[in-house]
């Protein structure tokens, strides 16, 4: 529970509306059901066997999406003990859209730097962005897992291509962010086996 402010404010009934509406919009797509278990549980298995035989779980996003990405792939490495890494390097991204595009940067970055036994886990919260596609194209020519979120349409092209695919009900670019952040969190503390555990 939230300690009082020592400024509060009070919130007028259209606002007190708008914040009861989003709180229940999140709490929507994210009510557990046995799907997303499911789909959690198998993330969970498919990251331990990525470790397992000498591979890395690779994320990859654009945006905020980017930043869940390297979010993900820091607390995967430094919590859970799986390797993971996540192309944000500003250096890479520019030279690799400044020779292929920016729809192809990274499919390249992954010829580059990832190999066989990889799991790659693509964000996007339209599941239409040009790059996230053509970059899992490139992991199924490499063999690689590959772990897909999106929202939005039901039917973005994304949804359909990985082993495992989650998607938002949602057309709230925030809400699908949170919710896409949300499940792999719990994906990363399942391996873990606890919700509360030191920084450290």
């Amino acid at each position: 529970m939230s300690q009082p402010s020592r400024h509060v404010m009070s919130v007028d009934f259209d606002q007190r509306n708008f914040l009861d509406d989003y709180v229940k919009r999140l709490h929507r797509v994210i009510a557990a059901d046995d799907r997303i278990f499911s789909e959690i549980s198998a993330t969970s298995a498919t990251w331990l066997r990525t470790r397992e035989r000498g591979g890395r779980v690779i994320f990859i996003g654009n945006g905020g999406s980017a930043g869940i990405a390297s979010h993900l792939a820091i607390d995967l490495s430094k919590n859970a003990s799986v390797p993971a890494l996540c192309f944000s390097d500003a250096s890479m991204m520019s030279c690799l859209a400044n020779d292929y595009g920016f729809e192809d940067w990274l499919a390249h970055a992954l010829r580059l730097s990832a190999r066989e036994g990889d799991c790659l886990v693509a964000i996007s919260s339209s599941g239409r962005s040009a790059n996230i596609l053509n970059a899992v194209a490139k992991a199924r020519t490499m063999k690689l897992d590959v772990i897909t979120l999106s929202g939005m349409s039901a039917d973005n092209p994304l949804r359909k291509l990985g082993e495992i695919n989650y998607w938002v009900d949602s057309r709230s670019y925030n809400i699908v962010e949170t919710a896409h952040q949300f499940w792999m969190m719990a994906a990363i503390d399942l391996i873990i086996g606890r919700a509360e555990y030191p920084a450290s």
